[in-house]
C-alpha cells in the first residue's frame, strides 16, 4: 500500500511521515484492496481556532469505491488518530453490510424501501418573515451566507445495497445515485443508527 503525505501551510518532518505510514498500515486488515492512501495536512491560520489548528484528510484509493475521512484537532498526531478511527469505522460498517447482505437472493428495491417508510414523515415548519436578495443569478432567502459548490460525478446505475455501501465508505449522511431497477435518480440518506430513508424522482410524472 502506497502512502502519499502532503502539507499545506505547514512543514512535515520525515518522522511524522514515517509515523503516518506505520499507522495507516493497519487499514489493510479492514480492506486488503487498498492501493494508495493520500494524506493531506493543513494548518488553520486563525489563532482563535487553536483546538482545530490542524485539519487532516485521508483518501483511500482501492479496487473498490473511494473511502474518505477527515478530522480536525490541536495537533497533527491527534488529527491523524481521529481521521484514522473514522476511516476504520467506515470500513467496518461497510464490511458488516457486506456480511449481512451476502447470500440474499434479491436486493431490496427503491420502491420497496419507499413503501416501508412511506408512513414516516419528519417535517418541522416554522413561520418566519424573511426577505429575498439577489446574488448573481440566484435568489437567496434570508440573511445567511451563500455557499455554492458544484460537483459532477459519473453515475453508473446501481442497486440500493450498493448505494448504501458507497455511502458508508465516503462517510456521508446521504448518497445520490441512479437506481438500477427503476432507472430513476434517487437519494439514500441516514436517519437514526442503521436506519435509512430513500427518495427517488419520477421523471415521467405529469403533475
Amino acid at each position: 500500500m502506497e502512502v502519499v503525505v502532503t502539507g499545506r501551510h505547514c512543514e512535515l518532518s520525515d518522522r511524522f511521515r514515517s509515523h503516518v505510514e506505520e499507522k495507516l498500515s493497519r487499514l489493510e486488515k479492514h480492506d486488503h484492496r487498498i492501493i494508495r492512501v493520500n494524506v493531506e495536512v493543513e494548518n488553520e491560520r486563525n489563532p482563535r481556532q487553536a483546538d482545530r489548528a490542524v485539519r487532516l484528510q485521508l483518501t483511500a484509493l482501492s479496487k473498490g469505491p473511494v473511502i474518505r475521512a477527515e478530522a480536525c484537532a490541536a495537533d497533527k498526531m491527534a488529527a491523524l488518530d481521529l481521521a484514522l478511527d473514522k476511516m476504520a469505522a467506515q470500513m467496518r460498517r461497510a464490511s458488516d453490510r457486506r456480511r449481512v447482505h451476502h447470500g440474499r437472493h434479491a436486493p431490496v428495491s427503491v420502491g420497496q424501501a419507499l413503501a416501508n417508510g412511506a408512513s414516516e414523515t419528519d417535517t418541522v415548519v416554522d413561520e418566519v418573515v424573511t426577505t429575498d436578495r439577489q446574488v448573481g443569478p440566484i435568489t437567496v432567502t434570508g440573511d445567511g451566507p451563500l455557499v455554492v459548490r458544484e460537483k459532477t460525478h459519473p453515475a453508473d446505475p446501481m442497486t440500493l445495497d450498493q448505494a448504501l455501501y458507497e455511502m458508508e465508505l465516503v462517510g456521508h449522511d446521504f448518497y445520490l445515485f441512479v437506481d438500477k431497477e427503476s432507472e430513476r435518480p434517487a437519494v439514500v440518506y441516514r436517519r437514526r443508527g442503521y436506519d435509512y430513508g430513500v427518495i427517488s424522482l419520477d421523471l415521467e410524472a405529469t403533475g
